[in-house]
């Protein structure tokens, strides 16, 4: 058989097994054709457009995505280095923008809807971290494209149960966050300290907490009828320390804390929206003190407390809420308590470490869960490399490594996990048994076809 004969006959091979029956296969112990830096085509590597890649087998693609420019695109960018560098524009979208890539890929599922399960990974160049709210792109913009894109189609990891075949997870679409670090620790816990809630009749949330370093952020969600909360929106409001909150029926909210260098307090007025993120006012000093808290006693009536900068008295004040600002009045000391701020309508926010994880990372309890993390809706999975933390390895599906991290890649198959080997451009990069995912940038060569395809039979 001649040479063009062979990668024929190798190509239909292992197309055929990654897209074909594999009746009862059970995933993990599965093989699929996979390429590195996917969307460079033929600009770095020989790999064609990604429909290409599709259309001949590949079930498993990577985008790398940056955050710059999103404020101005509203949305990240696709590129190696930089948004647009290495990008093969040939067969693949115009634009270096995330969801026309997203939506490409979504539309090639849905013509194809017996494919093989399709893993689309998100290999994180920058530090969503930094970027404060869902207008800068923070990983709840990132859910929210991935659902937009891909709808029923994507497989959450709460979908994922027990060893699933490759037959029971055609036509599903598993996204995956990979890159950053930082990024991918908090996308599964986040930390903070003096946590404290607000829920109102309607079963909405408003979470608060400080830094540790001076930041203010705010958490908003839902409570569901089974106790369970999802949580909506996350980011960053202002600075200071020991906030706390109170919400009423009309998502109207006030918000208070004590200055971080200071023994000034101040306020927020603020509204939830239906979507779940909060259009913040600009803050006004109240009063001196420490330890704040507020609560709603009418519908736009408010009794605040706090304790004295320079004693152990407290002191109270009366709030009627007016559009952007609340009227003080009626300041006096008082023998009651503060006010509770950890707990609201049954639910408790609090921090304290969950396996592996932090003392600070926050965490809620209620009727229906007992230390649930406040976290980012896991739309996503989150991917384990070698030299990971142990955040990010506890219950781990996927786990990646260079190629030529032999030992890490087959004690990972042998654990019962998806192992990725990224730069796998040599047939002396296998291993035994060989990554699920032998990320190449030379698919269509005859010793890459015919290895994935020795290795499946």
């Amino acid at each position: 058989m001649n040479r063009l004969g062979a990668y024929l006959t190798a190509l239909t091979a292992a197309s055929a097994l990654v897209a074909g029956p594999q009746t009862g296969q059970p995933f993990v112990d599965s093989l699929f054709l996979a390429t590195h830096n996917s969307y460079s085509g033929n600009v770095d590597g020989a790999k064609n457009s990604i429909p290409y890649q599709l259309d001949h087998g590949v079930r498993f693609v990577e985008l790398d995505v940056h955050d710059n420019g999103y404020a101005a695109n509203h949305d990240y960018s696709i590129g190696h280095s930089s948004p647009g560098d290495l990008v093969d524009h040939n067969g693949n979208p115009a634009s270096n923008l995330l969801r026309d890539w997203l939506n490409m890929i979504a539309g090639w599922s849905n013509a194809h809807p017996t494919h093989a399960p399709l893993v689309v990974m998100l290999d994180l160049k920058d530090d969503l971290t930094d970027n404060p709210n869902f207008a800068t792109g923070n990983l709840t913009a990132l859910n929210a494209e991935l659902q937009s894109a891909f709808g029923s189609s994507l497989l959450h990891p709460a979908d994922y149960v027990g060893s699933p075949s490759v037959d029971s997870l055609r036509g599903r679409v598993l996204t995956l966050l990979s890159g950053d670090s930082g990024t991918r620790t908090e996308y599964k816990r986040d930390v903070g300290y003096h946590p404290a809630v607000a829920v109102n009749g309607r079963g909405r949330i408003v979470e608060v907490h400080d830094s540790g370093g001076g930041a203010l952020w705010y958490w908003t969600g839902t409570l569901g009828a089974d106790g369970t909360v999802t949580w909506l929106r996350h980011g960053k409001y202002d600075s200071g320390v020991t906030p706390a909150v109170a919400l009423n029926d009309a998502g109207q909210l006030v918000e208070v804390h004590q200055s971080q260098t200071a023994t000034t307090l101040w306020y927020h007025v603020g509204q939830l929206g239906a979507d779940g993120e909060i259009t913040w006012q600009d803050s006004h000093q109240y009063d001196n003190g420490v330890t704040p808290t507020v609560a709603f006693t009418g519908s736009g009536s408010l009794l605040e407390v706090h304790k004295s900068q320079s004693s152990s008295q407290n002191w109270t004040w009366n709030g009627v809420l007016s559009g952007a600002t609340v009227s003080w009045s009626g300041n006096a000391k008082t023998s009651s308590a503060l006010l509770p701020k950890s707990s609201a309508r049954g639910v408790t926010v609090y921090t304290g470490a969950d396996g592996p994880t932090e003392a600070s990372t926050l965490r809620y309890t209620d009727s229906g869960v007992t230390g649930g993390r406040i976290r980012y809706q896991q739309t996503a999975f989150d991917e384990f490399q070698d030299g990971d933390n142990a955040v990010l390895q506890q219950g781990a599906l996927f786990y990646a490594a260079p190629a030529t991290d032999s030992s890490f890649i087959v004690a990972g198959r042998q654990s019962g996990h998806l192992v990725r080997g990224w730069d796998f451009d040599s047939a002396g990069d296998a291993t035994t048994p060989l990554a699920n995912y032998p990320a190449t940038n030379t698919p269509w060569t005859p010793w890459y076809q015919s290895l994935v395809s020795a290795a499946v039979q």
